[in-house]
């Protein structure tokens, strides 16, 4: 399956995605940044609501009352600011392209529903010392390998993330079918797949930033977690967490990426 481009010629509002397009533009200087994302895995678990929203500065977002945390592995390529051209992109190259996991849950802000992140560990010094100054984004340093590729022929895949204590997050699973589509809408997984806004919180200052795409193409997977010291040793609470489950997507290209405001 090829990747999905975003492009700026979607007629009317019929979707999240839509709401979340007219939103960005609606704000001075948008889009920001563009980015690919590839071969994108979503792990939901469903968690304890208070140990969550205690770790949480933002009230909690929850479906029929239950709360979710979500573990998403997916590689960053080419982000580059929307205007700029080459030069733009060549001084983002230090940081354009590597791998992420990212923790996030679900909340709420005035009237809107977004995402929240826990943390993001990536491999990338750069990234590190720019994610929080900039976004506020929770980036933390650790060796991630990916061997997944979500296309039109269903395989096998696995992923590691361990970080400077030896801690490790450790999955592997299967890819049933090839066929994807989008989520029913309605459903949980739409509910926990179809965010375009994210809210941080570091040093005191709250921020957001919006994101847009097309709505999720995607596959559901079967995952198994072989180890998750990684998330035990951040949040004991996760330890009891249940899988509720996982899909996997080729990803987009060229998302619109906000600025942080």
């Amino acid at each position: 399956m090829n990747l999905h481009t975003c492009t700026m010629d979607i007629p009317r509002f019929r979707s999240a995605s839509d709401a979340a397009r007219v939103q960005m533009l609606a704000e001075f200087g948008e889009p920001f940044l563009l980015a690919d994302w590839v071969d994108v895995l979503m792990m939901h678990l469903e968690v304890d609501r208070a140990a969550l929203q205690r770790v949480t500065p933002f009230p909690l977002d929850l479906f029929e009352g239950r709360a979710f945390v979500s573990l998403v592995a997916f590689t960053m390529r080419r982000m580059r600011p929307r205007l700029g051209g080459r030069l733009g992109a060549w001084l983002f190259q230090p940081i354009a392209t590597h791998p992420f996991l990212n923790v996030r849950t679900y909340v709420q802000h005035h009237d809107e529903a977004g995402i929240h992140f826990l943390t993001e560990w990536v491999p990338n010094p750069w990234s590190l010392r720019l994610g929080p100054r900039s976004f506020g984004l929770p980036y933390r340093l650790a060796k991630l390998d990916y061997r997944q590729a979500f296309d039109d022929e269903p395989r096998d895949f696995s992923g590691t993330v361990i970080d400077a204590s030896g801690a490790s997050f450790i999955y592997e699973g299967s890819q049933p079918t090839q066929h994807y589509t989008p989520c029913v809408e309605g459903s949980l997984e739409a509910w926990l797949m179809e965010r375009y806004i994210a809210f941080t919180h570091h040093r005191g200052i709250s921020r957001y930033f919006r994101v847009w795409h097309p709505p999720w193409q995607r596959t559901l997977v079967d995952v198994t977690i072989q180890n998750q010291s990684l998330l035990n040793q951040n949040w004991p609470w996760l330890a009891a967490a249940q899988l509720v489950s996982a899909s996997g997507s080729p990803g987009f290209e060229d998302i619109w990426m906000g600025r942080p405001r």
